[in-house]
C-alpha cells in the first residue's frame, strides 16, 4: 500500500520536530519545506538517518520548492513568526496572516484533496484564513490547539494527583489563547470526574495554569515558543487521519450552529478520521462552560475582523 504524503510547511522547531515524530511513527513520507536554503534539507538528512533506529521505512526530503508538496494527503502549516517573551498570540495576527495566506495559495492548488492542519498563531484566526483562501470543504481544514491544550491539562492533573497520565481524559475547548475553556465537567481520572477529586479552588489554579502554559514556556525560552508537546499533538492527529482511528479530540474547526456558535473557528470536540472532521460532538456543557466557550468564540471573531489580508 502506498504511504501517505505529509507536507510540513516551516522547518523550525515545531516543523522539524513534527517531521521526526511522523517518521518515527512510520506514518507516511514527509516533505519538509522552508524558505531558507539548506535548512530543511539538513534537517531532513538528520531525520532520515534516525529512521532505521525507529524501524521506519518512511522517507523524508527537505525542500525550498512548493512543487515538491504536490499530491499531499496532509499539509501542516506551522511557518510564521513565533511568540517571544512579552508577546501574546494575538500580537502576531497580521504578520503571520501574510505568511499563512501565501502558503495556502501555494499548497492548495497543488494538493486539492489534502487535509490542512494549521499551527501558526494566532491559531484560530489563521485556521479561518486558511479555510477562506483554500476554499476547501470545512471538514478538511482544522487547527491543532485542542490536542495541545488538553495534554497540558492532563499533565498538570497527573502531577497534582500523582497518578498515571493514561488514567486521565481531558478536554480543553475554545480559542487557543487566554480565553480557552478547560472543561472540568468532562475531565476524568479513571472515569471519575476530576471535580470530585480536586477541591474547586485548587482545580481552578490548574485551569489557569493550562490557559497560560504556553506563555510560561515562552517566558523561560525568551526567543521562541514551545514545540515538543505541539509536535507530538500533530503526530497524533496525523496518526488518526492516516489510520482512520475516529479519534475523539478537541480541534479548532468551523462551528455553524454547534454550541450556539455561528461561522467561527474555535476548539470543540470532534471525531477525526481519514476524511478529516467526520463529526462535531455536542456535549452537554454546564451553563458556565457554555457561556465561556461562546465568549471565547466572540474573541476569535473579533480577532478575525482585524485581519488585513
Amino acid at each position: 500500500m502506498q504511504r501517505k504524503k505529509i507536507s510540513i510547511i516551516g522547518a523550525g522547531n515545531i516543523g522539524g520536530t513534527t517531521a521526526h515524530q511522523v517518521i518515527a511513527g512510520n506514518l507516511g513520507d514527509v516533505v519538509l519545506y522552508d524558505v531558507i536554503t539548506g535548512f530543511p534539507q539538513g534537517k531532513a538528512l538528520d531525520i532520515a538517518q534516525a529512521a532505521p533506529l525507529h524501524d521506519s521505512d518512511s522517507r523524508i526530503i527537505g525542500t525550498n520548492r512548493f512543487d515538491d508538496t504536490e499530491g499531499s494527503d496532509i499539509v501542516i502549516i506551522c511557518a510564521g513568526m513565533p511568540r517571544k517573551k512579552g508577546m501574546s498570540r494575538s500580537d502576531l495576527l497580521n504578520t503571520n496572516a501574510l505568511v499563512v495566506k501565501e502558503i495556502t495559495q501555494a499548497v492548495a492548488p497543488r494538493s486539492p484533496d489534502a487535509i490542512v492542519i494549521v499551527v501558526t498563531n494566532p491559531l484560530d484566526a489563521m485556521t479561518a484564513l486558511a479555510y477562506r483562501v483554500s476554499e476547501f470543504p470545512k471538514e478538511r481544514v482544522m487547527g491543532m490547539a485542542g490536542m495541545l491544550d488538553s495534554t497540558r491539562f492532563r499533565a498538570f492533573i497527573a502531577d497534582e494527583l500523582d497518578v498515571s497520565v493514561s488514567n486521565i481524559q481531558a478536554f480543553v475547548l475554545g480559542g487557543h489563547g487566554d480565553s480557552m475553556v478547560p472543561s472540568t465537567r468532562y475531565t476524568t481520572v479513571a472515569g471519575v470526574p476530576v471535580e470530585a477529586l480536586i477541591p474547586a479552588e485548587r482545580l481552578e489554579l490548574l485551569v489557569d495554569r493550562t490557559r497560560h502554559a504556553g506563555s510560561d514556556i515562552v517566558a523561560l525560552l525568551e526567543t521562541h515558543s514551545a514545540y515538543y508537546a505541539a509536535s507530538v499533538s500533530l503526530a497524533q492527529m496525523c496518526k488518526a487521519i492516516v489510520s482512520d482511528r475516529k479519534l475523539v479530540c478537541a480541534c479548532s474547526v468551523l462551528c455553524q450552529g454547534q454550541y450556539g456558535i455561528e461561522d467561527t473557528f474555535v476548539g470543540v470536540p470532534i471525531k477525526l478520521g481519514t476524511q478529516g472532521i467526520e463529526e462535531i460532538l455536542e456535549y452537554d456543557l454546564s451553563a458556565a462552560e457554555l457561556a465561556a466557550l461562546q465568549a471565547s468564540a466572540r474573541e476569535v471573531r473579533d480577532l478575525c475582523a482585524k485581519l488585513q489580508v
